[in-house]
């Protein structure tokens, strides 16, 4: 059928529980009683559970374009993370992905010794593009993330970008390639305008290649551009899933109480 909605993500009753290690007495650390809390299954006392993400539910379909919004602490990244398979589900939960969704974070690693082209080659051969691929885009990258506007810094080592520089080098990398789910944290609140509506563009035709973009920003207008469903977390509880602008408006509301 040719409506047919084609799910990519699935989150059943997931929940994230982050574990703290603290401050111990003399000895509680060392090997012996760690092997002993290994052989018993006790856990230390020093050890501090924060349950981040509490019973999440929600599907995610091909084509669409889903913002993440809540207040600070209240479980985006945290979430984004776990679709990406980088944090475990537990109590029963599980969530339940298409292909290798790919995380794209203002945090995401480069080389910052190697020059900013190296670094295009580098991501674009670990994203699985083929070495002709690699050198047919390269240039494109490049332009699209508007490092050379400037000068010629994709020559430089990446250590003498500004933070923004390599946020925007990131998201032109990561944006080359089609993904069955992008998932997006805070990467288009950096840049000036002129970058902000050439990133937001790119969310739309991932969209339109049948890709599904999850978006964690905290520029409302950013949602609001891009994303036609929203989600809304908060304390790691859904307090509402819609479209974007009945969304908003009911988290608009509750912070300004």
């Amino acid at each position: 059928m040719a409506d047919e909605r084609i799910p990519t993500v699935i989150a059943d009753n997931a929940h994230i529980v982050y574990r703290i290690y603290g401050s111990v007495a003399p000895g509680a650390n060392s090997p012996l009683a760690s092997l002993k809390r290994i052989v018993t299954g006790k856990k230390s006392a020093a050890v501090r559970e924060v349950h981040a993400v509490k019973g999440v539910n929600f599907v995610a379909y091909r084509g669409e374009a889903i913002g993440l919004i809540g207040t600070n602490g209240s479980g985006k990244s945290t979430l984004l993370r776990a679709i990406a398979g980088l944090l475990p589900v537990e109590r029963g939960g599980a969530i339940y992905a298409a292909g290798q969704p790919s995380l794209l974070g203002v945090n995401a690693v480069l080389m910052n010794d190697l020059s900013g082209v190296k670094n295009v080659e580098l991501g674009c051969l670990a994203m699985g593009m083929t070495p002709a691929q690699v050198k047919e885009r390269t240039e494109e990258i490049i332009e699209f993330s508007g490092i050379d506007e400037r000068g010629d810094f994709s020559s430089l080592p990446m250590k003498t970008y500004s933070s923004g520089m390599a946020a925007r080098l990131r998201f032109s990398i990561a944006a080359a390639k089609k993904h069955d789910v992008l998932l997006i944290d805070e990467a288009l609140a950096t840049g000036d305008a002129k970058f902000r509506k050439r990133s937001e563009q790119r969310v739309r035709d991932l969209r339109q290649e049948a890709g599904t973009v999850f978006l964690v920003s905290h520029s409302e207008q950013s949602i609001r551009d891009t994303c036609e469903r929203s989600i809304w977390l908060e304390s790691g509880v859904i307090r509402a899933d819609g479209p974007t602008d009945d969304v908003m408006k009911e988290y608009e509301t509750y912070v300004r109480k």
